[in-house]
């Protein structure tokens, strides 16, 4: 570019043509370029932008030279939409050797047209001016356009965002996060963020994982060690008599008064001998231990942390101060299993509502997950219909049918004794009061006996947690789960104890220590109220919603058993 000429780009940084009119251009405010999804994604499919200069960046999914080499066609996607814009480049514009590669990055700048009658574009790109490219050795890259698995494209964690499945995934997602914040916003919730590191087991079931710096420091102690060994009992010992010569030496009536400067000194310097001695003599190889056990009182926090597998604890404590709250963040739960249903890091959305009880939480749940369904359809349709032409056919439907549906409601008994009945299907897991039911069990409820969504309520007190509130009947506590077609469990939630002798005596019966959740008593010691929350299983409702079979494929970066990768 020669000086002083801006380019194209430059010029229409940050400009909007007037909106609403048939060639009306929107300009990114922040990278001087024009996004594919405003192109190619109007209703007309950009052919009102026809004739209108544009520069727009993004990444080649497939290209092809023709014409002998004299120009290349390339589709071109920026993540913005699941839809590619052709781009037409002329050899004498640039290499095209270096443009055709799959994955290759440009950036470029051209006049939109309307291609030949008989295409299936309705708008392509002839590039003028390409302003940056970023290359691709087709020899070596690991993502070819051939048709791949998505259990290949978990070695590949930090470049599958590149493929047509994934980046779809992420607008999904991306929509689903921004619909949640938007449904709790507008219904007069507050936003809190919970912390990751926590001394309490909301769930009770101990599958967590430590946060601890004792390792690390033992690793430091024993390499000090190596290099400089602690002193022996009797360097220590021979440090403490020489403090206490020259102790003496200070003491001394006969001394002069340089003397007793000078000893003074010597003084000093022995006892920062000493205090290094005895400092080094409790290094020890090996965790601190007291009293057979591990101490942790030298650990980072001075106790025994984990990253958290729920923020509902420390977000009830926003509730019973601010009414209405909810938290957004990753959890973790430390489980060795290899299903498709579970992740070691997840992601939950958990509401707390006080003055509410189990109807108010089931009616939140409910309305919840009905706006999320329609927040898809209205704002996520391409993605949508891209997933069910290529992973479910039913995806679509399945929004519908829970965005319009009222959601059936039965007891646990009543679910139990329906499954009891059953006699068309072999349930591989028992069915009889007091189990846990399985995703066969909730999949059974939703699909064939409803076949629309249900929320299962007041469960076993044996089977759930501590914070639940007991039921008249001293069996059951009111819980509530949402299940859904696909998934089976989405949502699990009940109205909390908030009596003080209840919830201690359940603390006890559960066998689980008080020390840890004295500050969550407190909450029933000082101001009592009624309060009802849930956790809705982030991933799980992407996964509701693609269609996807593997919650590994539903999250930008996987951890499970044996990966952690990036």
């Amino acid at each position: 570019m020669a000086d002083g000429e801006a380019s194209l780009a430059d010029q229409m940084a940050a400009t909007t043509l007037t909106c609403g009119s048939e060639s009306s251009i929107k300009w990114s405010k922040f990278s001087r370029r024009v996004l594919i999804r405003t192109i190619v994604s109007r209703p007309d499919g950009g052919v009102g932008l026809a004739g209108q200069k544009v520069a727009v960046g993004g990444w080649v999914k497939t290209g092809r030279e023709q014409g002998k080499g004299t120009f290349a066609f390339l589709e071109v996607n920026d993540g913005s939409c699941p839809a590619n814009l052709q781009v037409i480049v002329d050899s004498f514009v640039a290499p095209l050797s270096q443009l055709v590669h799959t994955g290759t990055c440009i950036f470029v700048e051209g006049e939109l047209k309307k291609p030949p009658v008989g295409t299936k574009q309705n708008v392509e790109l002839r590039v003028e001016k390409v302003i940056d490219i970023g290359p691709v050795d087709p020899a070596k890259y690991p993502l070819p356009k051939t048709r791949l698995t998505l259990e290949f494209l978990r070695d590949h964690v930090h470049l599958r965002a590149k493929t047509n499945t994934i980046s779809a995934v992420a607008r999904i997602r991306n929509a689903l996060a921004f619909a949640t914040h938007t449904f709790f916003h507008s219904n007069d919730f507050l936003y809190v963020q919970t912390p990751i590191i926590t001394t309490s087991d909301c769930e009770g079931a101990g599958e967590m994982f430590q946060v601890t710096t004792l390792f690390s420091d033992t690793e430091k102690v024993e390499k000090e060690l190596k290099q400089n060994p602690a002193p022996s009992e009797a360097e220590v010992e021979a440090g403490k008599l020489l403090v206490k010569e020259r102790g003496d030496a200070v003491k001394s009536a006969k001394a002069s008064k340089q003397d007793i400067t000078t000893s003074l000194v010597e003084l000093t310097k022995a006892k920062e001998h000493l205090a290094k001695l005895e400092e080094r003599f409790k290094l020890k190889p090996g965790l601190p231990q007291k009293d057979g056990k591990i101490d942790y009182s030298n650990d980072f926090f001075s106790r025994q942390a984990f990253l958290t597998v729920s923020g509902q604890l420390q977000v009830e404590t926003f509730a019973c101060a601010l009414s209405n709250v909810y938290t957004f963040g990753p959890t973790f739960r430390a489980e060795h299993s290899h299903t498709s249903r579970h992740l070691a890091e997840f992601w939950m959305v958990e509401p707390e509502i006080a003055f509410a009880d189990l109807e108010d939480d089931m009616k939140c749940a409910e309305e919840y997950v009905k706006f999320l369904c329609q927040w898809l359809l209205d704002h996520c349709l391409d993605d949508m219909q891209f997933m069910v032409k290529n992973f479910d056919k039913t995806a679509i439907d399945r929004l519908k049918l829970v965005s319009s549906t009222p959601f059936q409601r039965i007891s646990y008994t009543e679910a139990v004794k329906l499954l009891e009945n059953v006699t068309d299907k072999k349930f591989e897991n028992k069915v009889e009061w007091g189990i846990d039911l399985s995703s066969e069990h909730e999949r059974y409820l939703t699909e064939v006996i409803f076949k629309r969504p249900v929320i299962v309520y007041n469960y076993p007190k044996g089977i759930k947690a501590f914070y639940m509130r007991l039921n008249d009947d001293m069996k059951t506590v009111a819980a509530m789960d949402v299940l859904v077609p696909k998934v089976g469990e989405l949502i699990g939630g009940s109205q909390r104890e908030e009596r003080y002798d209840v919830i201690e005596k359940r603390i006890f019966e559960m066998g689980l220590p008080f020390e840890p959740y004295e500050w969550y008593l407190d909450l029933r010691r000082y101001g009592t109220v009624k309060h009802s929350g849930f956790g809705l299983g982030f991933e799980r409702m992407v996964l509701f919603a693609t269609g996807l079979d593997n919650i590994r494929d539903v999250i930008p970066f996987p951890r499970y058993p044996g990966r952690a990768d990036l």
